[in-house]
């Protein structure tokens, strides 16, 4: 008679949690792999806020610092759509004067036509959808390469925008609302009670993660690294609502002027929205398919035309909602409105906060951060007294830098097999 051996079952293998210095060393194993994300943006914003508020003391004013939110809105509002664009390897070049077109149809429904604010907004809103889903049906279904249709687009906007505004007419924008979006602020106690629920939100989302992850047996970061991040946001946002908070009014007899600039939870509430899109939804995946192999993406059954399609509509919507912003920060619409150097610094932001130009890298906050960039940039030289052409050569070699960045960044990805 012989024996068997019975081997219990054991629990489930759990993958063991790493710790601070083996997530330390991995991070930094993915960065000479040439995974750098924001890294160069956010180190470049550090030196860039340094070397001005050495040189420029006005530049840590609380003035300075909510003017700084105000300045760069409208741009990382713009840049935000195009990372959309660029996630798919594609360019928009008619997203500045889109945003134009779209604020002189605001201005035309409130001020001339006298329609309420969400009225206004609503109809600039639904123009940019319009002309999104015109660009993308071009680019997708015509075949139109991407280049030459935002081409054509940024002329004949440029041209949409002059006859909206009779050839040269400046319409004021009256309404109490849509001037406040850019020119008021939060009350004090309403800062701190967006920041507070900001640092929980995201508190309980990565707790969360941490939890599920960790009951699936799936590999999560250290706690403590994970404590570090709410940590982090906890203390910038608590600074900086401290910092707004403060009087900025040179004269308090007359009006005083303190707290969150209304732009700002704007500006976050989309950050959070199209972040959570791109990130937690089968669209996003579908996008970041597309721009990372669009012929294996049509071979997983993935709709790549609507991808496209879809792509500008959401960069031409956004630069609506840049150009309700530039609107308001204006108090008018003239035929400059989207022009200049708008194009120019919204696809710099995105390009400098680390998205990639080739497609299929790149994030929401991307376009944050390089908005901020381009915003210190812009600010920080104009304080100094640069004139407006220095300041254009400087962004393009910040620009040139990163697109270089993102390159090199790359090329060494490919070698080290991580793409």
């Amino acid at each position: 008679m012989t024996t068997t051996a019975v081997k219990k079952a054991g629990p489930a293998a759990v993958a063991p949690t790493p710790t601070v210095g083996s997530h330390a060393r991995n991070y930094v194993s993915r960065v000479r792999g040439g995974d750098i994300g924001a890294l160069p943006a956010v180190l470049g914003l550090i030196v860039l806020c340094t070397v001005f508020a050495v040189m420029r003391p006005s530049f840590l004013t609380a003035g300075n610092f909510a003017n700084l939110f105000t300045q760069g809105a409208a741009v990382t509002l713009i840049a935000m759509g195009l990372v959309f664009v660029l996630l798919l390897g594609e360019i928009d070049l008619s997203a500045g004067f889109a945003s134009g077109v779209c604020a002189a149809i605001l201005a035309n429904v409130a001020t001339v036509l006298g329609y309420p604010w969400y009225v206004a907004v609503l109809a600039a809103i639904v123009t940019g959808v319009v002309i999104g889903t015109t660009l993308g049906v071009l680019v997708a279904k015509i075949g139109i390469p991407s280049f030459v249709v935002t081409l054509a687009g940024f002329l004949a906007f440029q041209g949409i925008v002059l006859m909206l505004m009779d050839d040269g007419a400046n319409i004021s924008i009256r309404d109490d609302t849509l001037v406040a979006i850019a020119n008021r602020n939060l009350p004090p106690v309403l800062g701190w009670s967006l920041a507070a629920a900001a640092v929980a939100g995201y508190a309980a989302v990565q707790l969360l993660r941490h939890r599920n992850r960790a009951a699936r047996g799936l590999l999560t970061d250290p706690l403590a690294v994970v404590a570090a991040r709410i940590g982090a946001l906890a203390l910038i946002l608590g600074v900086a609502v401290y910092i707004l908070n403060l009087e900025r009014s040179r004269n308090v007899l007359v009006t005083s002027l303190k707290g969150v600039p209304i732009v700002v939870p704007i500006i976050a509430i989309l950050l959070v929205v199209w972040t959570f899109v791109l990130q937690r939804t089968s669209y996003g995946r579908h996008v970041y398919a597309v721009g990372g192999n669009k012929e294996a993406a049509r071979r997983a059954g993935i709709n790549v035309d609507r991808i496209r399609i879809s792509v500008f509509v959401i960069c031409s919507s956004m630069a609506a909602v840049g150009g309700i912003v530039a609107a308001s920060r204006a108090n008018s619409v003239d035929p400059n409105t989207g022009g200049s150097n708008v194009l120019l610094y919204a696809v710099g932001a995105a390009v400098i906060g680390g998205t990639s130009l080739f497609g299929g890298k790149g994030r929401v906050l991307d376009a944050v951060l390089g908005g901020a960039v381009v915003a210190v940039i812009d600010n920080g030289m104009g304080l100094m007294g640069y004139s407006s052409g220095v300041k254009y050569v400087v962004t393009g070699v910040v620009l040139l830098l990163a697109a270089s960045v993102d390159a090199l960044s790359r090329r060494r990805s490919a070698a080290s097999g991580t793409r």
